[in-house]
């Protein structure tokens, strides 16, 4: 007989619900929305921080990573929190870890990292290559969290718990600022100094009335990481109190002497999360472009040891100051920061002003400190508690014993201790769990101690719990404690022209680009510096100079003109003035301030030196040399144009020049031998040649005898002119022994004709038997050392043919 078989079941039945489109998409959106202001975008007003920064410190805070203890893999960091905290995916994990550890993106870094955590340019290694632990300051944020200081919510499956928020004994938000990007809106915040937000904060506890301006005084502006300069103040005031605001960052630039002949920029600061290479790439774009001109090269020598220094160098003929104008026009050296204070406070987004801001850090730290005094309160009331007990059982320690023992167990023995000496159930189970060592005479002493200890401090922490000013004043100190502990100088200049740095930028917008052909004048120092004018001021005592050196040659030129170097060797070495270093014209001390060495802007062979500088113009003088062995020549103005050195003497062997300068047949030459004879005689006497002359005598010398100086002064500068002479022994060196000075009216000693032996122009006193240094020119001449300090010179002596006075130290060059 067949089977039956069983019946299908009836198909279930479908329900449709009809939905409207619209309806379902705003409603799914805004769920959205909300979950990226509440869970991911937004930090939250009182500890500063979003949710995966507060999870990251919180896990490492749990995992023990404190700041005396050794770094962990930072893989290892991003694992524990994705597991048990925050259900999203480890990159974004690592990124807000990574953003906490750089000191260039937060004012206080919270990780420390070790490894390469990334810089402006270029991003960090990945997780499994560095290492990280919490900075003291994160200390601070998650500090008392063990005592109910704050809510503790479930994680995202439910099995653990973690922070609401963090204590935050630091005002977090505003000292690192924040930035991020929700659903229809976003924060953008700025860095802060501590020291000057906790200083705000306290005034504002102390006066809760307080106003913007009164908070202002204590924060003017953003401190940012990288310091760097904020242009304009307006923009702060309005985001102060509105909430919104912009502001602009200018980098820190000096102008140096990068090269002996070139000038350039150095940047050690740069705007707010602007990193060298994003500078160079627009500086080399904008120069291609044609639209920044004065700009040669541009380098990056930024190092760990010494910080930013990226190196802008300047085309020979350009300003300075007027490139650097350029460079905030057309690079990142000058950028535009918006401020947008969006935060959460109570789950909800709002806009906060500076006040606003520290009133909720302020609540929340009150709120913070109230708990965590209620939970040290009955903690200490707990341990009062058991205290007593245990010092009325240590009364009658015997008699607590033998109801111990006789007892048959402990429910047995808890019950009779409880109804003998009137203590409670928790009292018993203490004394009952009490080892015996404890029973001493001396842990009576001891608990005697601890007991009246509990009661101060329960009167004090009822103290706090019973009035709101005494609370408010715990939360202040601690705040100054913090401060004091993390605090660090300002590191941003701010501004309050919109223009920049006040008078110096507009007189720097003012400076044309290129340098003009102005008329200068070319010195050469007698330590061997050269520099140029910054005007066409005859150079003199009240001529730019320095407290240092002293002007050994000066010739005038334009700016974009040619001086010559004459050399010992008889050449003359073209040098362009604008390679020259200028001087500041406001300087007007003698000697020269600023200037480059003559050797790195002159190519010198083997022991040649330089001796003098030469004009090049068509108007200038013959050119007057004169050598070691008493040889004198006027040069003409015969100058190759397509050379950059040539001979203006033919020299026998043994000889040098000594001398120079240039000499119309008006003029006087002075020649000043080693056997202290001077001959004074008109420049006419010496006819003008070709270069490739040899010259004609100057001066007769005496047996090893050589000359010494060559002065070239005008007929009408006679009387107003000295001559210096500095005797010595020939034995020593040159510029290691005193010696012995003079200083006589050019006009004592009597003019003679040319090649003749000249008069007596110093009387050696003993033990000298030479002269080692002489100089001819204008009063009042000056006297240096090696180093370029000043000696101090005798007095006018009128005697053409006395002694000296002896030095206070030894010279090297007079001017």
């Amino acid at each position: 007989m067949p089977r039956k078989t069983a019946a299908p079941p009836p198909p279930p039945q479908e329900s449709i619900v009809d939905v409207d489109v619209s309806t379902e998409m705003q409603g799914s959106f805004l769920e959205y929305a909300y979950s990226v202001i509440y869970s991911r975008a937004l930090p939250d007003a009182r500890d500063g921080l979003k949710p995966v920064q507060r999870r990251i410190l919180y896990q490492m805070d749990q995992m023990g990573l404190r700041p005396d203890r050794g770094h962990v893999k930072s893989a290892r960091v991003v694992g524990e929190v994705m597991g048990r905290l925050h259900p999203h995916g480890d990159g974004a994990i690592y990124d807000a870890m990574v953003r906490m550890a750089q000191s260039f993106a937060l004012r206080l870094p919270l990780v420390d990292g070790h490894g390469n955590f990334g810089s402006l340019d270029d991003g960090p290694a990945a997780s499994r290559y560095t290492e990280a632990r919490l900075t003291a300051a994160a200390l601070a944020m998650t500090a008392d969290l063990g005592e109910d200081v704050v809510d503790l919510v479930p994680n995202y499956d439910n099995q653990l718990t973690q922070p609401e928020v963090l204590p935050s004994a630091l005002p977090n938000l505003l000292v690192n600022g924040a930035s991020g990007i929700a659903v229809g809106m976003a924060t953008n915040m700025p860095p802060h100094n501590l020291t000057e937000v906790v200083a705000a904060a306290r005034h504002l506890i102390a006066h809760p009335e307080a106003t913007l301006e009164e908070l202002m005084r204590f924060v003017p502006g953003p401190d940012l990481p990288e310091g760097g300069k904020i242009v304009g103040l307006d923009g702060i005031r309005e985001a102060y109190e509105t909430g919104r605001g912009s502001f602009r960052t200018r980098a820190t630039a000096r102008v140096e002497n990068v090269t002996a002949r070139k000038k350039g920029l150095v940047v050690t600061e740069l705007p707010y999360m602007v990193g060298p290479e994003r500078v160079m790439e627009k500086i080399r774009d904008a120069v291609s472009a044609r639209k920044l001109q004065g700009v040669s090269n541009v380098q990056d020598l930024t190092d760990r040891h010494h910080g930013l220094r990226l190196v802008i160098e300047i085309k020979n003929g350009f300003n300075p100051e007027a490139v650097l104008e350029q460079l905030y026009r057309l690079t990142p050296m000058e950028e535009s920061f918006g401020i947008n204070n969006v935060a959460l406070v109570d789950g909800q987004p709002r806009t906060l002003g500076l006040k606003e801001l520290l009133e909720v850090y302020v609540g929340h730290r009150l709120t913070v400190v109230r708990r965590r005094t209620a939970f040290r309160l009955a903690r200490a009331k707990e341990r009062a508690h058991l205290v007593d007990g245990l010092l009325l059982a240590i009364a009658d320690i015997d008699e607590v014993i033998q109801v111990i023992r006789s007892s048959d167990d402990a429910e047995a023995a808890r019950t009779r201790l409880m109804a003998i000496f009137d203590l409670d159930e928790d009292q018993a189970d203490y004394i009952l769990a009490l080892r015996l060592r404890r029973l001493t005479k001396f842990s009576r002493i001891e608990l005697e101690q601890e007991r009246d200890e509990l009661v101060r401090t329960i009167e004090e922490l009822q103290e706090i719990l019973d009035s709101d000013a005494r609370l408010r004043e715990v939360v202040s100190d601690e705040l100054a404690q913090v401060a004091k502990d993390h605090g660090t100088p300002r590191r941003t200049v701010l501004l309050t022209s919109a223009k920049g740095d006040g008078k110096a930028a507009a007189a720097a917008a003012a400076v044309p680009l290129e340098v003009p052909d102005d008329p200068c004048w070319v010195l050469l120092s007698g330590t061997g510096l050269v520099a140029r004018t910054a005007d066409a001021e005859t150079p003199s005592r009240t001529g730019p100079r320095a407290a240092h050196d002293a002007v050994a040659h000066a010739v005038p030129a334009t700016a974009r003109g040619q001086v010559a170097a004459v050399t010992s060797a008889g050449r003359l070495v073209r040098l362009e003035v604008l390679d020259v270093p200028g001087l500041p014209a406001t300087t007007t001390a003698p000697g020269l301030s600023g200037g480059a060495p003559v050797t790195e802007l002159v190519p010198l062979e083997g022991d040649e030196r330089v001796v003098g500088l030469a004009r090049l113009d068509d108007d200038a003088p013959p050119l007057a040399v004169a050598t070691a062995h008493g040889v004198v020549k006027r040069v003409g103005g015969d100058r190759p144009a397509n050379k950059d050195s040539w001979q203006v003497i033919s020299l026998r062997d043994g000889d040098a020049v000594v001398g120079s300068g240039h000499a119309r047949d008006t003029d006087k030459l002075v020649l000043i031998t080693s056997d202290a004879q001077l001959l004074r005689f008109d420049a006419a006497t010496v006819r003008a040649q070709g270069r490739a002359g040899q010259g004609v005598a100057g001066v007769r010398l005496g047996e090893g005898a050589r000359l010494l100086h060559l002065g070239v002064v005008r007929d009408e500068d006679v009387s107003a002119s000295v001559v210096v002479t500095i005797a010595g022994t020939s034995d020593a060196l040159p510029g290691t022994v005193p010696g012995s000075a003079k200083v006589t009216p050019l006009d004592r000693y009597p003019a003679k004709g040319r090649a003749t032996g000249g008069v007596r122009a110093h009387r050696f006193l003993r033990g000298e038997d030479s002269l080692q240094l002489a100089w001819v020119g204008q009063e009042p001449a000056r006297a240096v050392g090696s180093g370029g300090q000043a000696v101090t010179l005798p007095d006018v002596d009128e005697r053409r043919d006395g002694s000296g006075h002896t030095l206070p130290a030894p010279v090297t060059a007079i001017g």
